[in-house]
């Protein structure tokens, strides 16, 4: 993922467009002009969907360390670049030798617990409508039998003759749309220690980077294609529109793809069918499509450094969740495996607790739309709510459930959907919850989606109360936010 340390350039040179072979041309119907792409309607499904899981897999995932608080997925550069006062490399030189190299891990990324259907099992259990899978980060080792990566860096960078001996992109894509989840591919168009990057930028691109990047596009055919990478670099040099514009005409499923905002500087929350933040707080409102995009942790590629209370709680991660969709986005939670492929157990209970509050709740967040209001404050001072396309402060127990003395909290999340307002109290009201300005009608019902109870409400001038039932431990629990369906309002 990101770091905005880096100093590499990249200029994206492209000489000829001819669609990938096995696809027939579609209709030119968009040109390499932003003008033209943005024009391009961000598909329903990925508005719809609310929930994904990131996955960072490679082979970055055998030593698997980095100090806490940073990314474990950026072990080759710590590595090189003798970075936090060389704690990396000592780790390196004490656990595998100091002539080992980072290209010698592939023996040791064997994935040989790996189950792909196990994992899309999970991922549908865990309510997710898409995944996005890291198919080759920074440092160009691929996740799929790239014929640009093997000439590059030898065999080592071909997972079907080293290491996994299969194609680990192809497996999972088939394993997860049997569940009827969403593939979506992560791609980084740099890599830190390729020889022509280092050398000849332009060559780099024409030769490497874009005939990769259609092979993987033209093999997988990707729900999403999730850039990165590119943030030193303004999108002219990139010439992203001209790259976007071939995908938009040629890709096989040209009318179901989705891409991120990561094309060079000047195009993050500015071009692209979804704005991406990370590690940040999202955007206030819907008017584009936005991705939260996040770990569990603070790494995204799995840390043996970091201990349970590295990892934020199934409540935090919930509220999180509702909070980002009731401002209009999507939650992209990410999972770091193991390198034999399994997944960390505390990884699988953090999803397999989302999927069983969305088991009950899911009409309240997936294909819903924002209410006039995100939220409902509290009485006391509401905090200047900071935004960022990186690494922005986002305490959402704070906001919520254990405000600092004399602060506002959200007492209630809203989003709506098909006519019904859906009011999500982040811990159990009390005797009654009370929604100001909600214009309620003679037809209004409002059930409690953990019990599917109807319960009474009353009005008073422009509030509306619910009655709450007497709290039941056994049907619901006020260490997860609890959700209200209330049908017949005005919008």
């Amino acid at each position: 993922m990101e770091i905005r340390r880096s100093t590499i350039a990249i200029v994206l040179a492209v000489a000829t467009l001819t669609p990938p072979i096995g696809i027939a041309p579609a209709a030119e119907r968009y040109e390499p002009t932003w003008e033209s792409l943005d024009a391009r309607p961000t598909p329903q499904w990925f508005r719809d969907a609310k929930f994904g899981v990131f996955v960072c897999w490679g082979l970055y995932s055998v030593p698997a360390w980095t100090p806490k608080g940073h990314y474990a997925e950026w072990y080759q550069y710590w590595l090189q670049e003798k970075a936090f006062d060389g704690q990396v490399a000592e780790f390196h030189a004490r656990t595998y030798g100091a002539d080992f190299q980072f290209r010698d891990f592939a023996p040791m990324f064997k994935a040989e617990l790996w189950d792909p259907n196990a994992w899309a099992d999970l991922f549908a259990r865990a309510g997710a409508r898409y995944i996005v899978l890291t198919t080759k980060h920074h440092s160009g080792y691929t996740l799929w039998p790239s014929a640009e990566a093997e000439r590059t860096y030898g065999a080592n960078y071909n997972p079907v003759k080293v290491g996994p001996k299969r194609d680990l992109v192809g497996d999972l894509a088939t394993a997860v749309r049997k569940r009827n989840i969403r593939v979506g591919l992560y791609y980084s168009l740099y890599e830190w220690y390729h020889p022509l990057w280092k050398s000849d930028k332009a060559q780099f691109v024409e030769e490497h980077l874009f005939g990769q990047f259609k092979d993987l596009v033209t093999r997988y055919q990707p729900d999403v294609v999730w850039a990165d990478g590119e943030w030193d670099l303004p999108w002219e040099q990139w010439r992203s529109p001209v790259l976007l514009a071939w995908l938009f005409n040629h890709a096989a499923n040209a009318n179901d793809v989705v891409v991120n905002d990561r094309w060079g500087k000047g195009a993050r929350h500015k071009h692209g069918g979804f704005y991406t933040t990370e590690y940040g707080s999202g955007l206030d409102d819907d008017s584009h499509p936005w991705e939260e995009n996040r770990g569990m942790g603070h790494s995204y590629g799995y840390n043996r450094a970091e201990n349970a209370e590295d990892y934020r709680s199934a409540q935090e991660l919930i509220l999180m969740m509702v909070d980002v969709v009731s401002r209009g986005g999507n939650l992209c939670l990410d999972i770091g495996p193991r390198a034999d492929g399994t997944i960390p157990v505390i990884m699988q209970e953090r999803l397999l607790q989302i999927g069983a509050w969305l088991a009950t709740n899911g009409e309240a967040i997936y294909g819903t739309r924002m209410w006039k209001a995100p939220c409902q404050w509290s009485a006391g001072d509401i905090p200047q709510l900071k935004r960022g396309e990186y690494m922005t402060q986002f305490n959402i127990l704070e906001q919520t459930v254990a405000p600092p003395p004399g602060q506002a909290r959200k007492e209630v999340l809203f989003t709506f959907k098909d006519g019904n307002l859906y009011a999500i109290a982040p811990k159990w009201p009390g005797k009654e919850l009370r929604l100001r300005d909600v214009q309620a009608g003679s037809n209004t019902t409002v059930t409690f989606l953990a019990t599917r109870a109807t319960l009474p409400w009353r009005t008073e001038g422009s509030d509306l109360i619910v009655t709450l039932p007497e709290f039941d431990p056994n049907t619901s629990t006020s260490q997860r936010p609890c959700a209200f369906r209330v049908s017949g309002v005005t919008r």
